[in-house]
This record gives structure tokens, C-alpha cells and sequence, in this order.
């Protein structure tokens, strides 16, 4: 196991980033989001400076290069400064969501250590980031593999939180007895099965240190009916096909919305799962067009499931593609799959890693990752998770200010109390510790539905955030 650790203050005296790499031979469902309690007596929310909601970021700055592996210590704390808070980043860093989403958070880490770092009971202290590549994402990576590794930095660094967090919602649950093991405070972006939120609901003196700020599996479906009701309302749209990926928050969104469909008026063509890493998707294509479907919904976070849209368009299919589609949503997509998204209706699990106009700091946020990080990390920014994981810091940091304490039971309750103006929206925890999403960012977070157009991805639905209109394929 590999344990990275950033302070931050690398970047802000000038630098090169240190990197601790300690070697080991280590070991290496649905229940629906509550509302959102009444504000309580938080600190004030926090409002970011308004920027131009574009997605073409400023010049970029040059990258930090990697120090040799055989650095023995972190780059030191600007004089002055208190005793670090560890949080810990434990996701899977070979994919887009876990890499962009350390990424977030370093980022978020930098901006608050050149600020002062955290007040603890009248103490300025800097936060410090550790990371291990649990390499959850994979399905040949056992759980308990990624649990030892999530244990082991735990016992090691001793971190006052868990931020990210696991990329497989089987992990994630099993990771749960982790957290209420050691009593630490977990803020999940990734992992988006429900039944995280069952087990604060049904154990909460248990597993009361879980939350998540990302989308989750049901807030998917939510978006994708409202978008489909949407479709339906503009072009009269009434047959529908679902292909998705066979993991416990695809299977549970795409049931969902079968349930919805059926509900209102709609024929479901066909419903068809598919494992991951599948690349063969023409079965399906086949089955839809001779079914005359008017929409095909893709749900899929595996990196081989761009490849639908490239044997869609071979085939001529002339259905319009609107679901999600993982390696669709970056803003490098058009590049990577030569324009063959084009017409793709996408969701954005959370604004911020897709700008929009309407809420101004979800496009600061994107401009400053172009900046930081450039151009080709600002193409591969994921659709779901880099935006909440970088308003979690802040969202830890206040609540560690309300605390006074780094006591896990202490944390809880102050993070149950946020009430914080973040990236992709107001954000506040329901009862099932759930972040609330919704259709307007000043009263929830927002996931957003954009549609690939001539090379730019256009936020199309909802309403009050719409840059655009849909384009049917034959437009």
C-alpha cells in the first residue's frame, strides 16, 4: 500500500510537492433521501466570488512535479502554524472520479492553508491530505482487499475524517463498520447506493459517521425521470430502452426508472444489464431500433461504456441517447470519442464539474481547476464526484470550527448542523445524512442534464439552470 500526503503548503511557498510513499506489504436496497432538517444556527454560508461560467479555463499554470519516492517527510507547516489535520482521501485513483476528486480536494486544501488553515478552539491549524489507491473500482479487487488498505492508513496517519471515499457502493457499506469502528467521520462523493443512508436510518448510534455529499443512485433516477418527463412534454416521447451496467446503483436506477416509465404512459422497449467492461453493446442497438424506441438510456459508469455511442452511430440508430454515460461526461469527451458524443444528453451528477451561469461558483471552481492543474487534467474533470469532493473540505472545515473538537461524535453533530453555499449549491445533510439535491441551488445541491452540441457540452434541463435547448438527432 502507498500512502500519499499534501499539506498544501508546497504550492503556497513555491515548491515542489512532497510525497510520502510509505511502503507495506499490506493485505494489500433502496430507501428515499429525506428532506433536508431546518436550517439550524450555523455559520453563515459561505458565498464564492462569481466567475464566467465557460468552460474554457484561463491559462493554465505548469503542474508540480513529484518528488523521488524516497522523501521521508512533508513539506514543512509555514512557521507558525499548529499541528496538522489529517483527512484522508481512500478511493480508487485510477479512475476519472477518484483521480479528479483528490485532485478537488488538494485544491480545496491549498485555498484554506493559504487562508490560515482551520480555527480549532481558538488555534490555527492547517489541514493535511493522505491518500492511498484502494483500487475499489475494479470488480477483481476483493472488498476485504480494500477494506485492509482503508484500515491500515487509518491506524497509521490516525485522520481526523474520511473525504471521497470508496468508488463501489459494496465497499462503501462494508466500510461502514470501519467508520463506526474508529468513530471517524466519512464524507462520501462516489459510491452512490442507498443503502448507505438504510443503515444510518435503521443503526444510527452505529453508523452515524457515514454521510455523503454526491449524488446518490435514487437522486440519479430523480433527475433522469424529470428529464424524461421533460423529453416527453417537448417531442411527445413515449418508448423508451434501458441498458445498464449490472452493479447495485445502476441495476437500482435503471429498475427505477422501468417503475417510472411504466407509471406514465411510457413502453419500455427493453431492459437489458450488461457486466462491466462489457464492449459489445449491438444486441441491444438491434433490439431498439426494430423497436422503434425514441429514446435510449444508458446508465453506466465503466470506462469501455463509450463505445455504446460509437456502434450507435455506425449503426445509424436514430434514437436520441439521454441517460448517464461516465467517460461521456468530462469536457475531453468530443476529443476522445472524435465528436461521436455529439447529440449525447448526459447528466452531471453535481454542478461545478459542468459549469453553469446560474450559479457562479460552480464555474469559478472549474476555471481554478484549469488553472491549477491544466488543461489535459481539466479534460478528464469526472461528471460525478470532483465538485463535492472539493466543498466536503469546506464543509469539514466549518463543521470542525462549530465543533471545537476533532471527537468524532463532536463532528457528527456539527456536520449534521451544515447549512454551507458550496460549488454545486446549498448544501445540508437530511436525516439519512444524505446531501439534499433538488432542482434549485439556492435552496439544494444540483445535478445538472447538458447535451453535447457541436463540440460543447450545453446545459439543457432543469429549467432554471438551461443554457440551451435539446437538439433532436435529426436536427
Amino acid at each position: 500500500m502507498n500512502i500519499k500526503r499534501f499539506t498544501g503548503y508546497e504550492f503556497i511557498q513555491g515548491v515542489v510537492l512532497t510525497i510520502v510513499l510509505l511502503a507495506a506489504t499490506a493485505c494489500g436496497a433502496t430507501a428515499p433521501t429525506a428532506q433536508a432538517p431546518a436550517p439550524t444556527e450555523a455559520a453563515a454560508p459561505t458565498e464564492a466570488a462569481a466567475a464566467p461560467a465557460t468552460e474554457e479555463a484561463a491559462a493554465p499554470t505548469e503542474a508540480p512535479a513529484e518528488a523521488a519516492a524516497s522523501t521521508e517527510e512533508a513539506a514543512p507547516a509555514v512557521e507558525g502554524a499548529g499541528k496538522p489535520i489529517v483527512i484522508a482521501v481512500t478511493t480508487d485513483l485510477g479512475t476519472i472520479e477518484g483521480q479528479s476528486s483528490l485532485n478537488s480536494v488538494m485544491m480545496a486544501v491549498e485555498e484554506i492553508n493559504a487562508a490560515g488553515g482551520v480555527n480549532l478552539g481558538g488555534e490555527m491549524q492547517p489541514f493535511e491530505v493522505v491518500s492511498t489507491d484502494t483500487r475499489d473500482g475494479s470488480p477483481d479487487v476483493p472488498v476485504d482487499d480494500a477494506l485492509q488498505s482503508m484500515e491500515r492508513l487509518i491506524l497509521e496517519e490516525k485522520p481526523a475524517a474520511i473525504v471521497v471515499g470508496n468508488l463501489r457502493s459494496e465497499v462503501l457499506i462494508a466500510a461502514m463498520d470501519l467508520m463506526a469502528k474508529y468513530k471517524l467521520p466519512y464524507l462520501g462523493s462516489i459510491a452512490a447506493s442507498p443503502a448507505m443512508q438504510q443503515k444510518v436510518t435503521e443503526d444510527y448510534d452505529t453508523y452515524k459517521y457515514v454521510f455523503r455529499v454526491g449524488l446518490n443512485g435514487p437522486g440519479v433516477g430523480m433527475y433522469l425521470t424529470q428529464a424524461m418527463g421533460f423529453l416527453n412534454q417537448q417531442f411527445d416521447f413515449k418508448r423508451a430502452y434501458i441498458v445498464h451496467q449490472d452493479v447495485a446503483w445502476a441495476k437500482g436506477t435503471a429498475d427505477g426508472l422501468e417503475k417510472w416509465f411504466q407509471g406514465n404512459g411510457w413502453e419500455v422497449v427493453g431492459k437489458d444489464p450488461y457486466p462491466t467492461g462489457a464492449t459489445e453493446f449491438t444486441p441491444s442497438l438491434n433490439q431498439a431500433i426494430q423497436g422503434e424506441a425514441d429514446v435510449i438510456v444508458p446508465i453506466f459508469d465503466m470506462p469501455s461504456s463509450g463505445i455504446l455511442l460509437k456502434q450507435a452511430k455506425a449503426m445509424q440508430a436514430p434514437a436520441l441517447f439521454a441517460g448517464f454515460i461516465s467517460p461521456v461526461a468530462p469536457p475531453g469527451a468530443w476529443d476522445t470519442f472524435e465528436g461521436e458524443v455529439d447529440g449525447m444528453v448526459n447528466l452531471s451528477f453535481e454542478i461545478g464539474n459542468l459549469p453553469v451561469k446560474a450559479v457562479p461558483a460552480s464555474a469559478e471552481y472549474f476555471n481554478k481547476y484549469g488553472k491549477k492543474y491544466g488543461p489535459e487534467a481539466l479534460t478528464t474533470l469526472g461528471g460525478h464526484a470532483p465538485a463535492p469532493s472539493y466543498d466536503s473540505v469546506y464543509v469539514l472545515k466549518e463543521a470542525i470550527e462549530r465543533a471545537g473538537s476533532l471527537e468524532g461524535d463532536a463532528l457528527v453533530k456539527a456536520l449534521e448542523a451544515t447549512d454551507y453555499e458550496g460549488v454545486m449549491g446549498r448544501i445540508r445533510f437530511g436525516k439519512d445524512h444524505q446531501v439534499v439535491f433538488g432542482l434549485d441551488p439556492k435552496e439544494t445541491a444540483l445535478g445538472a442534464v447538458f447535451q453535447w452540441q457541436d463540440g460543447q457540452r450545453v446545459p439543457v434541463f432543469p429549467p432554471a439552470i438551461a443554457e440551451g435547448e435539446i437538439k433532436l438527432p435529426s436536427q
